[in-house]
């Protein structure tokens, strides 16, 4: 007598502290995954477009996942973008966390299995405005860690002062001399009248990298910078899928990619834009400032891929405090542990994070309502955050 075909019976999402989507997917038989559709500042839209998941995914096979991939992106007519995708990258990670547990190995056993046996990361330093990094820098490496990012600028005018130029210099150099590497961070919030000045003051530091020194909107004046500078160029935390990638791949516009898997279609869509990315010689770098199961993802994937470079980690970073932490919701946070700079490769079955789903059901009954602070400039006019 043939076994039955186990089904897709129940979806559900978990707004959690400080600013995070956990997704819930349980089938008939009873088995259950993990993933993360976190979506800073639209957690309540994404909520929304599960409403279509469930109708298209109840029912479903769990172990055709990239069916259900493909599903979920083609058949809802209008494609791509940060909603809809971030929904696909929860259920995707959901999907493969079912599957390796049934099978009883690590997510990445069924990518290939692993090209590396640690994985290099780095934290966050300073917040949104930052100063005393250098402080914060030298904790960072008391914690294990070899590398930080910093954000690079506050929020800055289309045509700025020369101070705010030098005042990054100093920062940078600050933290720089005590021996820790640095990529800077600046949120899209410079315009193309003032790249070139940052990036050729910077350049004499050696950054990592500087991460989206314009925002990804501008892929012609991102292809310009590349062929400006010698600091490694970094995109990717606001594009969603691999034909949003392409442009940037032809134009040679990118040196660094960073999708983040809770908002650019999961495990599944970030492997194939890492493949893309090794055909230009491109490094792939994940993006991560959130939650646990999203950086589980994001290991998984590294331990698999040969272009992998570095791997963001949101311990202690300035979103969670006081309230949250990485591991806050986490039974097992030994898995995240930093030991010379490098995390280990994920050994337990699925994703390995074992959810506390008690206080993850407890914390949702008072859902999140995070947003991004408004900045204005000195006249009223609208910052870039």
């Amino acid at each position: 007598m043939s076994q039955s075909v186990d089904r897709i019976g129940r979806i559900e999402c978990f707004p959690v502290l400080p600013r995070w989507l956990f997704v819930r997917v349980e089938t008939d038989q009873g088995a259950i995954g993990w993933g993360e559709a976190t979506l800073e500042g639209h957690g309540e839209a994404v909520i929304g477009a599960f409403e279509a998941v469930r109708d298209r995914l109840i029912g479903h096979d769990p172990d055709r996942i990239e069916d259900a991939w493909q599903l979920l992106h083609r058949l809802g007519f209008y494609r791509g973008g940060p909603v809809l995708l971030s929904a696909i990258a929860g259920v995707d990670q959901a999907l493969w966390d079912i599957k390796a547990r049934k099978l009883g190995v690590p997510v990445h056993q069924l990518l290939g299995g692993r090209v590396r046996d640690r994985l290099p990361v780095y934290a966050w330093i300073g917040g949104d405005r930052p100063a005393d990094v250098a402080a914060a820098a030298a904790a960072r490496q008391a914690q294990g860690f070899a590398a930080v990012k910093m954000n690079g600028t506050e929020d800055l005018d289309w045509l700025d002062s020369s101070a705010r130029v030098d005042a990054l210099v100093e920062r940078l150099g600050q933290v720089r001399a005590t021996g820790i590497d640095v990529g800077v961070d600046f949120h899209g919030r410079v315009h193309r009248p003032m790249a070139r000045t940052i990036l050729r003051a910077i350049e004499p530091l050696t950054p990592l990298f500087a991460e989206e020194i314009v925002l990804s909107d501008n892929v012609d004046v991102a292809a310009q910078l590349a062929g400006f500078t010698a600091v490694p160029l970094a995109w990717g935390e606001r594009l969603y899928s691999r034909w949003d990638y392409r442009a940037f791949f032809e134009r040679g516009a990118v040196d660094i990619v960073q999708p983040d898997l809770s908002h650019a279609g999961g495990i599944s869509e970030c492997r194939r834009i890492a493949a893309m990315a090794e055909t230009y010689d491109v490094a792939f770098a994940p993006h991560c400032p959130i939650g646990p199961l999203a950086l589980a993802a994001c290991l998984h994937v590294g331990a698999a891929t040969p272009n992998f470079a570095i791997q963001e980690v949101s311990m202690g970073i300035h979103y969670n405090a006081p309230s949250q932490d990485l591991t806050t919701l986490v039974r097992n946070p030994e898995m995240f542990a930093i030991e010379g700079g490098t995390m280990a490769v994920p050994s337990l079955p699925g994703l390995g994070v074992e959810i506390d789903e008690a206080a993850v059901r407890d914390m949702a009954k008072t859902p999140h309502r995070w947003r991004n602070p408004a900045w204005r400039g000195p006249n009223g006019d609208l910052r870039e955050w």
